[in-house]
Parts: C-alpha cells; sequence; structure tokens
C-alpha cells in the first residue's frame, strides 16, 4: 500500500534534477564520514523540497517529498536515504527526455543497492528472514514482521528556541577544535544542517515578500508583513515572540523528519504568556495564532503521530504552562481535526479548570484531549524502563500510543507480531490455518496437547521463537543505520548527543531501547479461556473437532461455535477470563523484555499494545479463532474487550481493564465510546467512574462522544457527516474517510 507523497513545488524537469543533483553528492561524500555526506545531501533536500504556501497558512512551512532522498520515517516503510520505486516509477510514466529517462535510470540502478533500509535487510540472517518477512503487513499471513523506521523521537524544542539557530552553529562550530576525528566531523555536519535550515527560513521570507506583492486585505498583509520579519529574525536569532516561537518549531520539525512535539507547553507557554502580559498579543491573537500552528501541523497529515503533549508533573512555572493548557485544548476544540492528537497529562494536583475544560472538549466530539494519569504512568515507566523518578517523570506519549524519555530516549516500534495468528500456528503445528504454510516451527498441535498447560507451554514457545529474531532485528536495524547516517537533526535536540560528540545511535543517545506492537492479545486469552475450559476441563469440544471447526471457519460447526462464544470473556470483570487476560498480558511483555536482555545490548526492550487499524488489517490475514471470531474478521482494540464480548456495564470493564500491569510495558491504549446522552446528561457520573477507574491503576483513556446513530447515518450518506470524527485505536479520524471494514468495527464497538 502506498500514500500519495506530499507535493513540493517542483516540476518534473526539476525533480530529476534535485535528484541527480542529491545522488551525485551522496557519491562525492561515499567514503566521508556518515555526519558530513548527510549534510551534505540535506543542503541539497533543503528548502528545495518544501511546499508553497497557501491563502489560508499563517505559518510557513509545507513539506514536498521526492523519491530519492534521506528521511528517518519515509512514506514507503524505509528510513534514512530512501528509494521510492514506486512514485519513482510514476515520474518514468511521465513526457520526459531520452537523457531525462537515461539519468532515471542511472538513478534507480544505483539506489535499488544503495538505500538504508536495503542495506539492512542484506544485513538479516538465514533463520531472521524465514522467521519474520522483510516487508510492511500486509505482506502475507505471518505472526510477525519487520517495520523500518526511526521514530518516537521527542525532541527538545526548548534548545533550540533558547538558543537560535546561530548561536547553536557556533557553538558546535567551536566544539570542532578540541575533540576526536569522529566528534569533528560529527560537529560540522550539526553546523553544516542548521546552515540548511536556516535557508529554509530565509527561501519562505522570500516567499512570503513575493505574496505582499498581490492585492489583499490589510489584515492578511499586516500578517505576512509580521512573519517575513519573523523568519528573517530566526534565520538566525533565536525568537522573540509567541509566533516567532511558532514558526521556528514548524519549521524544525518538518525538516527533521520527527513526526511528534512532546512536551510542548513547556517551551511555548513563555512565549505565550510574554506576549499576553506585556500587551504585545491579545488572548484572541494567541489563540489565532496557535489554530494557525495546528493547521500547519495536520497539513504533514500524520494521523498516528503529530502527538502534542501537555501538562503533567516534572515541569517549571506551572501557572504560565496550565495557561497554555488551557490554550491548547480550546485551540483543540474550535478546530475539531483529527491532527494534533492533543494528550493531558494529569495528576491529583491538576487544576480542576483545565480537567472540566478537557472534558468540555470531549464532549463536543473532539476525541481530544486523551487522558493519561501522571499517578500511574510516573511509577509504571520508572519501574518499565528501569529509570529513576525524576527521569520517569519526563515520560511522553507518541504515536499510537507508545512511551519514550522526552530526548533523552527512543522507543523505535521496529516490529509487531501477532498473538492471535501465534496462538493459530500453535494449534495448527506450525502451519496457517488455512493454506497450509508452514508459518513457525512444527512442535506439535492441539491433537497433541494432553492438557492445557502442554498447550500453553508450546505456544509459550512459539512465541519465543518470534520474539528472538523480532529482538534482533531491531537492534539489527539500528547499527545499520548508525553505519549509514547520523540523524543529525534528531541528534541536535537530544539531551546527550552534543556533549557526548556522537550521533544518536552511535553512542549520543542516552537511553537506546526498542519497542514491540502486540496485537490480538484479547482475542487471543479469549480464545485460551474457550479452550481450558471446553477442550480440557468440561471436555465438551473434542480437540480434534475444534481444530476442523476453525479450518471450515464453523461451517457446519455452528453449535461449536455457540459454546465458545459463551465462554467467559475479558471485560466483564469476571474471574477466569480475566486472569487468563492478564497471563498473556505479563507472559508477552515479560518475555519481550527478557529476549531484549538476552539478544541485544539495548537499554530496554519493551511491549506496546497499542493499536492504529492493525487490528483490522491482521485480522483480515488470521483465521477463526477458538473465542468464537470469525475469520477473516478484526481483532479487539488494544487492551480492550471484543467488541460485544462487555455484556456488564462500564464499571464491570473498567474493573478489567485495570488488571493489566501498566509497569511492564512501554504504552497501551484504552478506547471507551459514550453515547452523547450519557455523557451530556450524566457527565458528572462519567467522571466518578472515571476517576474510580484512574485512581484502581487504569493509566489512560481515549474517549469519543458520539451517536451510533449518527455513525449508520454517516455510512449511507457521507456527504453530510464530513466532520465526524472517531477514535480508532491509537488515532483519530473522520468517520467517513476510513476504509468499510474499519467503519465496521467502530460501530461493532460498545457504546455506553
Amino acid at each position: 500500500m502506498f500514500t500519495i507523497m506530499n507535493e513540493s513545488m517542483l516540476s518534473t524537469s526539476e525533480k530529476i534534477r534535485v535528484m541527480k543533483e542529491f545522488t551525485d553528492t551522496y557519491r562525492k561524500y561515499e567514503g566521508a564520514p556518515a555526519a558530513i555526506r548527510e549534510a551534505m545531501c540535506l543542503k541539497v533536500q533543503f528548502p528545495a523540497v518544501m511546499g508553497q504556501m497557501r491563502e489560508e497558512d499563517l505559518f510557513a512551512g509545507r513539506l514536498g517529498a521526492l523519491p530519492i532522498g534521506f528521511n528517518p520515517q519515509e512514506e514507503c516503510q524505509q528510513l534514512g536515504y530512501y528509494f521510492d520505486g514506486y512514485h519513482f516509477q510514476k515520474i518514468m510514466e511521465e513526457d520526459i527526455t531520452a537523457e531525462q529517462k537515461i539519468v532515471m535510470e542511472e538513478l534507480q540502478m544505483f539506489w535499488e543497492d544503495n538505500d538504508t533500509t536495503g542495506k539492512i535487510k542484506k544485513a538479516y540472517g538465514r533463520k531472521l528472514s524465514k522467521a519474520i518477512p522483510d516487508k510492511f503487513y500486509p505482506y502475507e499471513r505471518a505472526a510477525a514482521y519487520a517495520l523500518y523506521r526511526i521514530s518516537g523521537t521527542q525532541l527538545n524544542y526548548g534548545y533550540l528556541l533558547n538558543y537560535g539557530i546561530e548561536e547553536l552553529r557556533h557553538m558546535v562550530a567551536a566544539k570542532q577544535k578540541n575533540c576526536d576525528e569522529k566528534a569533528a566531523a560529527f560537529y560540522k555536519g550539526l553546523e553544516i544542517a542548521l546552515e540548511a535550515l536556516s535557508d529554509t527560513c530565509l527561501y519562505y521570507r522570500n516567499m512570503v515578500l513575493k505574496m505582499l506583492e498581490a492585492p489583499m486585505e490589510e489584515q492578511r498583509a499586516l500578517h505576512l508583513k509580521e512573519l517575513a520579519e519573523a523568519l528573517l529574525h530566526i534565520s538566525t536569532g533565536k525568537p522573540d515572540s509567541f509566533l516567532e516561537a511558532i514558526q521556528l518549531v514548524i519549521l524544525y520539525w518538518l525538516q527533521s523528519g520527527s513526526l511528534n512535539l512532546g512536551r510542548m507547553d513547556t517551551y511555548l507557554a513563555s512565549y505565550y504568556t510574554a506576549d499576553v502580559d506585556h500587551g504585545r498579543i491579545t488572548e484572541a491573537r494567541a489563540l489565532e495564532l496557535l489554530k494557525g500552528m495546528w493547521k500547519a501541523l495536520s497539513v504533514r497529515n500524520k494521523p498516528y503521530d503529530t502527538r502534542v503533549v501537555i501538562g503533567g508533573k516534572g515541569r517549571e512555572d506551572t501557572q504560565s504552562v496550565d495557561r497554555f493548557c488551557g490554550l491548547a485544548i480550546q485551540a483543540t476544540m474550535e478546530r475539531m481535526d483529527v491532527v494534533p492528537q492533543l494528550t493531558l497529562r494529569f495528576s491529583h494536583d491538576t487544576p480542576e479548570w483545565i480537567m472540566k475544560k478537557a472534558f468540555d472538549s470531549i464532549e463536543k466530539g473532539a476525541t481530544f484531549p486523551m487522558l493519561y494519569s501522571d499517578d500511574v504512568n510516573i511509577p509504571a515507566v520508572q519501574k518499565a524502563f528501569g529509570v529513576s523518578l525524576q527521569t520517569a517523570q519526563d515520560y511522553c506519549p507518541y504515536g499510537c500510543g507508545e512511551y519514550v524519555i522526552a530526548h533523552q530516549s527512543i522507543g523505535t516500534p521496529s516490529g509487531l507480531i501477532n498473538l492471535l495468528k501465534v496462538l493459530e500456528v500453535t494449534l495448527n503445528n506450525g502451519h496457517d490455518i488455512h493454506t497450509g504454510e508452514q508459518l513457525a516451527p512444527e512442535w506439535g498441535g492441539i491433537e497433541d496437547f494432553q492438557t492445557f498447560d502442554e498447550l500453553f507451554d508450546a505456544y509459550k514457545k512459539q512465541c519465543a521463537y518470534f520474539l528472538k529474531y523480532l529482538a534482533i532485528q531491531e537492534e539489527t536495524e539500528y547499527k545499520i543505520a548508525n553505519q549509514d547516517c547520523a540523524f543529525l537533526y534528531f541528534s541536535l535536540l537530544y539531551d546527550d548527543c552534543i556533549e557526548r560528540g556522537r550521533a544518536l545511535l552511535d553512542g549520543g543517545i542516552r537511553y537506546l531501547g526498542g519497542t514491540l506492537e502486540s496485537y490480538g492479545n484479547i482475542n487471543t486469552a479469549d480464545s485460551l479461556t474457550a479452550v481450558k475450559k471446553l477442550v480440557y476441563q468440561e471436555k465438551s469440544i473434542d480437540a480434534g473437532t475444534l481444530l476442523k471447526a476453525l479450518k471450515s471457519n464453523f461451517t457446519g460447526y455452528e453449535e461449536v461455535r455457540s459454546k465458545l462464544l459463551d465462554a467467559p470473556k475479558y471485560g466483564n470483570d469476571h474471574d477466569e477470563a480475566d486472569a487468563m487476560a492478564q497471563m498473556v498480558h505479563e507472559h508477552i511483555c515479560t518475555e519481550t523484555a527478557k529476549a531484549g536482555k538476552k539478544y541485544t545490548d539495548l537499554h530496554s526492550y519493551l511491549t506496546v499494545t497499542i493499536n492504529n487499524n492493525a487490528n483490522t488489517v491482521l485480522g483480515k490475514h488470521t483465521g477463526a479463532s477458538p473465542d468464537g471470531r470469525l475469520a477473516h474478521t478484526f481483532m479487539a482494540n488494544a487492551n480492550n474487550p471484543f467488541h460485544g464480548n462487555d455484556k456488564n456495564g462500564l464499571t464491570a470493564m473498567l474493573n478489567s481493564l485495570v488488571k493489566l500491569d501498566p509497569s511492564i510495558h512501554a504504552g497501551c491504549v484504552q478506547n471507551i465510546k459514550f453515547s452523547k446522552q450519557m455523557f451530556s446528561d450524566y457527565r458528572d457520573k462519567v467522571r466518578a467512574m472515571l476517576n474510580v477507574y484512574f485512581q484502581s491503576g487504569g493509566s489512560q483513556a481515549m474517549i469519543s462522544v458520539i451517536g451510533r446513530e449518527d455513525l449508520e447515518r454517516a455510512v449511507r450518506e457521507p456527504e453530510k457527516y464530513k466532520n465526524l470524527l472517531v477514535r480508532v485505536g491509537g488515532f483519530s479520524a473522520r468517520f467517513v474517510e476510513l476504509q468499510e471494514e474499519e467503519q465496521r468495527e467502530i460501530i461493532a464497538r460498545t457504546l455506553y
């Protein structure tokens, strides 16, 4: 599956010219240190790929892309130096000259052997390649997949704003004088990368000045004049105003390739409050500017990411940052968009007015802010990551729900595991239940296991088989990426890289960690509960009969499916079902961490039980399961009960959720869908229930307030519901833009 690349301003001929210049530059510096090669390539790429400002934009910055370039996480599922064959071929199909075609063919021949992701794949051994397909899902009916990206970075934008481009350039230039050769090259690379950022500021300044030559309304002209002055100033100096600070953050965010924005209140609040308190701008103007920033973030179209975190412990000047929290929630409420993914960290110290404003936004249907309890998450992060309590206060959710320590760690999810598929191959002696293809070692099937313990031991053994290679793949990806790339823009704004004189993956980062996305957990638990009860305890279903029922997708075995559906299910505060969910959860979390310690030198390797739309995508490639779920249908969303299985009400469901230990993983998500009537008419009771949930150990909640009738009408008349927002998993979306199976999955969720 390919997404549409963001368009640059370049003509086809200019695109070919820039790709050739980029390639020639890479070749010229191929034997140079990685930092120098990368910096010189970045100078070619930026600002050449940056897009045209539009009339509705308050800030400069639209990121385009070419089929050849450098990006830590490219759309085509590559990292570092990438070659996007799909979009490259689109240019080849255009009306280009014979000379241009020869150039393109030469470029293709070179990059097919030199892209960073290809180098990573070549480093895999035979056993790893057999266990894990080297393409992004859905590739085949596999239980585990490799992903290619350097993601989850939370940069220190406060450091950028405090010093500004020119002072940072002087700083890294001075450090080149008394250091080893590798550090000198690293510092020189940073200096050149900062020059490229300054070039982008001036590029957009010239664009704004050109826009001012056209007739326009006076208010727009005044804003553009201010913006032009700001772009000139931040091209060298540090920002002096809220507008300048926002603009510098936007351009760095785009040019760096980072997809999230960290604890924004800690670095923008002082500019906002200073401008307002000194009468330089009004509150209305501040809100207008922040909404303009939200607009600029949305243009990049990264709904799985674009996290903006506000609130929580560990912040200075709490009065100022809390004022920014209120502004951020208001901007989100008024824009009603799928990004940024506003995330509110809260604790018992959070002012009531902020919590009220947060619930006002949720009640309106914004799906934001997402709620994260510091009282639960800080000690959980401290234990899971093995860091001090003070360090744990800097935990920062990103993407679809993973955690990192802000500008101190990364935890790229470079792999995923489908636990329900692992159970499938366990039941069927290592083979896909429909195709018969061998996906795992042949260690027996359900007909060979005389007891439930034997079955569960086999399941754990199959998990261990995949976890070993997933952990090795994570570290291999880092090692080869480090040989090829310095990730200069990341390295500049991570706490220790400049001090150590080392790039991010070359010993610069304080905590180099990895994460593993885990899916199908709850369906696996419910399946094991049913098998244990019906096959091994009551013996009301024969093992062979169960296997035949699964292979036939229950056709002719409707009575078997009925019994499986009637077995206890997670989400009802049922001791037996919840205990199995705990066992599955604790097993995958602890064994993932053990695999990281046993097979890698990573600081941590932790499971994340998040969700994007992978429960639907992976479910399409997973057979029928012993919980009664039909083949090729969606799986449960993250840690939530499978749809319709939570029959005992909201309190029971929340009681089940809090039984899953939050201190042994690096993030999870809980989606809760309320009807408009319940949330509006009984809001105090809803808040009281949620308070009990968080006090009982609930770590977070993603809340949608929506009517089932609205969803059903939106399917029939999508043109009337273009702004209907829903929480899919770890991201929000406009309901009418989702695939049909994703819409069905959301409608099927329990509505409280």
